[in-house]
């Protein structure tokens, strides 16, 4: 089998202490239950605690609300090794605090960070991000959800979609237009709403992949919301949700090889199980070489990852250019996650098209990873404006 062992200049013997733990998290309290799960279409409330109790929702934040300061790389160990359970929709659940509590943290007041960090890092409460909306996804700057204020409250009406937790979420750190009379980036503040505000309700959403996560539309009707909620300085919401998408696109560009590798290694071993004339099916020189083109594909995106992670860890580089350089690590991932699914279950035949193999699943997962936290084409244009192009 390929050598995926991490290499020793990017992962320290304590990485690797985590990685075995939480290896072990996902083989014993993941992995036997996803598929059933999977088919019901949700997964026990229990585990967030279970991970919380584990500090798996605390890394990279403050020891003082219950978090584990830490490299990037630790959030690297985190996300290859969510993917080898072969479920997207768990891993999004699970770490939807990871882009819904950044703008808290980066710049929310100290009396919401002990409010709200604390339980959402040990699993007690669940953290939702709510940025898009039925009228656009990409295009951030146009949203449409309003935040009019009123004495010590805002009073916020619109509607947003496709949002990770979105039904369980008991805080939803939701972007929305606190001067209406100005367009585009100008006049967009982030708060965070508290899932039992009077006025939001929402609707549960069927998806084509990541059936055990739930994903919601929430409606905001005259919900009032404490102006103490506010997170950041009113209409300068803007560049805060900008620099937490970046974080979101390296995790999910570690995400999708690491989704890809799953494909590689269930294909592998229905290859040299099954036998076809006479020898194995890996025998096969097509066979063989639909191994190593996934390989290859595989190799190039973990270690332009790796590259990034390590430039942003140091602060290596100009930062316009370490933006371009995660869009392009977003796009390198998710066409290897892509065309690793599509060969493998094209290797496991009629296997591949029956639930319960982990391609099959990463196959119908694969358009989310394309589309979420920024499309391939918003991906490669943003990039080209920050070269210069």
């Amino acid at each position: 089998m390929f050598d995926t062992s991490p290499l020793p200049h990017y992962f320290s013997p304590e990485h690797e202490q985590f990685r075995d733990m939480l290896r072990s998290f996902i083989a014993s309290e993941i992995i036997p239950n996803i598929n059933a799960w999977d088919e019901a279409c949700t997964f026990p409330r229990e585990l967030y605690r279970k991970a919380g109790a584990l500090g798996l929702l605390g890394l990279g934040y403050p020891e003082e609300y219950g978090g584990t300061p830490c490299d990037i790389f630790y959030q690297i160990v985190l996300a290859e090794e969510f993917a080898r359970s072969g479920s997207g929709g768990i891993q999004a659940s699970i770490n939807s605090h990871t882009i819904a509590m950044p703008p808290l943290l980066a710049a929310g007041s100290e009396e919401i960070k002990r409010r709200v960090l604390p339980s959402v890092i040990s699993g007690k409460k669940i953290a939702a991000l709510a940025v898009t909306e039925p009228s656009g996804g990409s295009d951030v700057a146009n949203l449409r959800t309003t935040a009019v204020r009123d004495g010590d409250h805002y009073v916020v009406n619109g509607e947003k979609t496709f949002i990770t937790s979105g039904m369980r979420a008991d805080y939803i750190t939701t972007a929305v237009r606190t001067n209406p009379a100005v367009k585009g980036a100008a006049g967009i503040s982030v708060l965070l709403i508290e899932g039992d505000t009077p006025g939001l309700t929402r609707t549960e959403l069927k998806k084509m992949g990541w059936w055990v996560s739930d994903t919601a539309q929430l409606h905001f009707n005259n919900c009032r919301v404490p102006t103490r909620n506010l997170i950041g300085i009113e209409n300068q919401g803007f560049k805060l949700l900008m620099h937490n998408f970046n974080s979101e696109r390296l995790f999910m560009a570690a995400l999708a090889y690491g989704f890809a590798q799953v494909c590689l290694e269930e294909a592998l071993d229905w290859a040299r199980q099954r036998n076809t004339f006479g020898e194995p099916l890996s025998q096969r020189q097509v066979i063989r070489h639909k191994l190593a083109d996934m390989v290859l594909r595989i190799d190039a995106a973990r270690c332009l990852v790796y590259d990034l992670a390590y430039r942003i860890d140091r602060g290596v580089g100009d930062p316009a250019q370490l933006v371009a350089r995660i869009c392009m690590a977003k796009v390198q991932a998710t066409r290897a996650m892509q065309f690793c699914a599509d060969e493998a279950v094209q290797i496991l035949g009629g296997m591949g098209f029956m639930r319960g193999t982990r391609s099959e699943r990463i196959y119908r997962e694969v358009k989310v990873m394309m589309i979420g936290g920024g499309s391939e084409e918003i991906m490669k244009d943003l990039a080209a404006r920050k070269l210069g192009f």
